[in-house]
């Protein structure tokens, strides 16, 4: 991926559908960082989580081994 990439925080849209809870473990540090942007850009910590997942499924590329 090139460095060059940035992870863009719009402003927020109401929810749209249906939506399911899933449960995931992070480490600390990675959750740290994700309180961090929460609180400098007003959004919750499930936006920002689906934010990323979004970006990084537009930019997966699955490789063979």
């Amino acid at each position: 991926m090139a460095q060059e990439d940035k992870f863009i925080v719009p402003q927020r849209k109401p929810a749209v559908g249906k939506s399911t809870v899933v449960s995931v473990r992070l480490p600390d540090t990675m959750l740290a960082k994700l309180e961090d942007v929460a609180s400098k850009t007003g959004r919750s910590r499930n936006e920002l989580v689906q934010m990323c997942i979004d970006y990084a499924l537009a930019r997966l590329e699955i490789t063979e081994e």
